[in-house]
């Protein structure tokens, strides 16, 4: 810590303003301009050899001109004193701040780690002190403070049901369509378990996107089941002929996807947790989709339309309002 004596400054004539100039060019470093040399801009600064400012008593070598037009040493007015400090103190949103960076172990997902970071502080610190987050953390925290999972992949389930039931124009028809979304919500949470991952951000974005390929493959029954069923065949036999009739493109469709998510589940290297977490969603959700929804949806497609067919014969048994009535 240079310490400048003022009364000292004053009373040699030297403006006080030079003195910290001359300390900062030559102890430390000062900027004059830019120059342009060899098709390159350079930077110019002042400042003395290394050699003769590594020391605090280099201060002895330099000088400052007083009023009188003499050379003044700078160790006339200035003390070199040693003190400890921080080398920077840090504030965030206005109050002084200690930053925390930390690393999660393998299998552990960042929503643990801010948990565990969370608990720890509550413990360990004094009440006059809070956290905060920033950057991704950040972003994470107010993500999870927003909208609920729940209510996105309840979203997504009531817009694909109101695009079949448009595309069907049939409130009953779309329900043995979606009947198969458990099976692979199902599947994904096996995987997940089977590989001791979390429920997190990115198993939430497989499980919707699982919403629309296994609608997509139960789409693929309904739809030949219903032709069947215009046809003129009975409902038992429409389901199976849906069924047998899709089965090979299914599964061809569903195995060529599961092979192409394959690179997120083996995934290595930096991020992988991530790959690992949305790759087994999506994979093990379309394996249950499609090795034990090919058999449900037919039954489920079985089950809504006899109760349709049940209930428009009901209605056509009724007596019409219309009539006479008989004494």
């Amino acid at each position: 810590f240079a310490k400048v004596d003022r009364d000292k400054v004053l009373k040699q004539g030297v403006e006080l303003k030079d003195v910290y100039q001359t300390l900062q060019a030559f102890m430390g470093g000062s900027f004059v301009n830019y120059f342009n040399r060899f098709g390159r801009t350079w930077q110019v600064y002042l400042q003395a050899e290394g050699e003769y400012r590594t020391k605090p008593g280099d201060i002895s070598n330099f000088y400052v001109r007083n009023s009188n037009n003499e050379m003044v040493p700078l160790e006339t007015f200035v003390t070199m004193e040693r003190s400890f400090g921080p080398e920077f103190t840090l504030r965030f949103n206005g109050h002084r701040a200690a930053q925390i960076n930390g690393m999660l172990w393998p299998w552990y997902s960042s929503g643990q780690g801010m948990a565990a970071f969370e608990e720890v502080f509550d413990e360990s610190m004094p009440p006059t002190m809070g956290y905060d987050y920033m950057g991704m953390s950040y972003q994470e925290k107010v993500a999870a403070e927003g909208v609920s999972p729940v209510v996105v992949f309840g979203l997504s389930l009531l817009a694909v049901f109101l695009i079949l039931a448009a595309l069907y124009e049939s409130w009953a028809l779309p329900v043995s369509v979606l009947l198969a979304t458990p099976i692979a919500i199902f599947g994904a949470f096996v995987g997940l378990l089977s590989r001791m991952l979390v429920n997190d951000v990115y198993a939430q974005i497989g499980l919707v996107l699982l919403v629309g390929m296994s609608a997509k493959n139960a789409i693929l029954i309904v739809e030949f089941a219903r032709d069947k069923l215009a046809a003129g065949e009975t409902v038992e036999k429409a389901a199976l002929d849906g069924a047998r009739l899709r089965l090979r493109p299914i599964m061809m469709t569903a195995f060529s996807f599961i092979l192409g998510v394959m690179p997120l589940v083996l995934a290595t290297g930096s991020g992988a947790e991530s790959r690992h977490i949305l790759g087994t969603v999506v994979m093990s959700g379309m394996l249950a989709s499609s090795l034990i929804g090919i058999f449900l949806v037919p039954v489920s497609f079985y089950v809504v339309e006899s109760w349709r067919e049940r209930r428009e014969a009901k209605k056509q048994s009724l007596p019409s309002s219309g009539g006479e009535a008989k004494p």
